[in-house]
């Protein structure tokens, strides 16, 4: 029997004293702000493997998937970073 993946809650993970808190792809210190980020400024999801070989097809369609249902919490992420 086959397992359904959550994109949001089973790939993207939260921790305490990781990242600042901030939302994570699964098991690495790669945030969703960051990734998103990428992508605004142009980069393709082949970049995004290429530059980040840990990651995967599926974890750049979770990362997705949780800005499009936590897009505020990225954004200002996002830009608290660009106030740094």
């Amino acid at each position: 029997m086959l397992k359904t993946i959550n994109l949001s809650t089973d790939l993207i993970q939260k921790t305490t004293g990781v990242c600042g808190g901030s939302a994570c792809i699964r098991k690495t210190r790669i945030p969703v702000w960051t990734l998103v980020s990428l992508k605004k400024m142009g980069a393709t999801d082949q970049d995004l493997l290429r530059n980040y070989p840990s990651l995967t097809q599926i974890d750049l369609e979770a990362m997705w998937h949780y800005y499009q249902q936590n897009q505020t919490e990225i954004e200002q992420e996002i830009l608290a970073q660009d106030d740094d």
